[in-house]
Formats: C-alpha cells, structure tokens, sequence
C-alpha cells in the first residue's frame, strides 16, 4: 500500500523514469471496505525537467533562458542550485557548456539547500562535486580532492550526472562518457542539482526541446549504424531522462 486516508488524490514518489506501474483502488466507510477497483497501468514520465533557482542563488549569479542558462559577474565561483530536489529514485540530467574562456574549472554535482554559496562547488561537506577544466577532472566533497582523471571540457561540451539514490552512488560523464569511477557512495538524504562557476562560463540545463531533437539526432545515428550497437553505444544512454518526484 502506497496511501491510506481520506483523500482522493495522492503523490506516489521514488518512481522510476519512464515505467510502467500497476495500481488498484479501494474504499471504506462506517458500513465495511469495497472490493478493489480494476487494476490500472500507470506510466511515468519519459523526462522530467528542472530550471535553476533565482531563490537560493548567490546574487552574483545571471539568470536567462527561463532560469535554464546560468553565468555570472563575478571571478570567484558562485554556486547556483536546481529547483527540483530529489530524494528517492533514479535521476540524470544534463548541462551544456555555452561558454567556456580562459580554462576555468566549473564544478557539477549535488548539494543541500544550505550549501555555501561563496565558494567552488565540493569545498564544505553540503555538496559533492566534480570540477572539470580543459584537460582533466576532480571529485571533490568536504574539500577532499579525488580521482584525477585525463578528459576536459571546451565549449559545446556536454556534462551528465548520474544520481541513483536505490544505489546511493553518484556517477559523472562528459561527453556521454564516463568520467573516472563512481564518484560517490552513500548518498542519503535530499538532494539538488548544484553547479558552480564563474564569469567566464555559461551552463545551460537542456530543455525538453533541445533534449528531443538531440535524442532524434543520436535515433537517427543509431539506426543507421545498427550494426554497431553492441560496440558505440554509451554508458549513459538508457539514463538521458531522470524520474519525477
């Protein structure tokens, strides 16, 4: 049983993107309990998306695109967080680097609504994080610095994450593949998709439009290159969609 009460309507969370669920209904007065309804399938979601958080966003953050494209006016790195969190299920999204100048290093990841704001994404023990420059990779939690990996980004590039909270890891990818080991285990508790950076990059959340034409595209090469499927598919691609809460 997933809801017992008075009312008609109620949220069932932790659910897995884009499956199937059975459900079945029943109700109870003063006079005995009815017999169950017909079962019902239920299917989630392909994708559920987020847009950046004005709200808890360090105010040198810069807002555009529907609160989907983030820079900022500031040198130092300010951290900005999404405005869905998760807590149950499996989730991956990704950003896009729209701009990139002058080799900084952004940090993608997930923090807690408290986390410092004024400092790189990974410094305190609210967020953990991978920053990223042109030619490598960190992890970083607490101000722990891990896993140096070969594998930058340029502009265009693409940055994936990987929560899944049934296995309480957090994984990374750029460019669809991934980068370096599972990043992080143990990861209990609400989470919000968090990056920071500075003013010489932008970051956009894909939208849903963007996602579905990139999606066509990569249908469209996969279907021509069949033959191949076994050998080029990427890790991350049963994962391009994470599941609404």
């Amino acid at each position: 049983e997933v809801y017992v009460g008075k009312e008609t309507m109620c949220t069932v969370d932790g659910l897995h993107f884009n499956s199937t669920y059975s459900a079945r209904v029943k109700a109870f007065n003063k006079t005995g309990v009815s017999q169950y309804s017909k079962t019902l399938v239920l299917q989630t979601s392909e994708v559920a998306w987020f847009s950046f958080d004005p709200g808890s966003a360090h105010s040198d953050i810069l807002f555009s695109n529907d609160n989907l494209t983030v820079t900022c006016n500031s040198y130092d790195d300010r951290v900005v967080l999404g405005k869905t969190g998760f807590s149950k299920g499996l989730h991956y999204w990704e950003l896009s680097i729209d701009r990139y100048d002058n080799h900084p290093d952004p940090a993608f990841g997930v923090a807690r609504v408290d986390v410092l704001k004024d400092v790189m994404l990974g410094k305190d023990d609210k967020a953990w994080a991978m920053y990223v420059d042109n030619n490598r990779s960190w992890f970083m939690h607490n101000n722990s610095h891990t896993n140096r990996t070969e594998g930058g980004i340029t502009k265009g590039a693409t940055v994936g994450v990987l929560l899944d909270l049934t296995r309480r890891t957090l994984t990374f990818s750029i460019n669809e593949d991934q980068q370096g080991p599972v990043a992080f285990e143990n990861m209990e508790g609400l989470f919000f998709p968090a990056v920071s950076l500075n003013r010489n990059v932008q970051v956009c959340a894909l939208s849903k439009k963007a996602f579905s034409q990139q999606q066509h595209m990569k249908d469209l090469k996969l279907m021509a290159n069949s033959s191949c499927l076994s050998v080029h598919s990427a890790p991350f691609l049963s994962t391009r969609a994470f599941s609404t809460v």
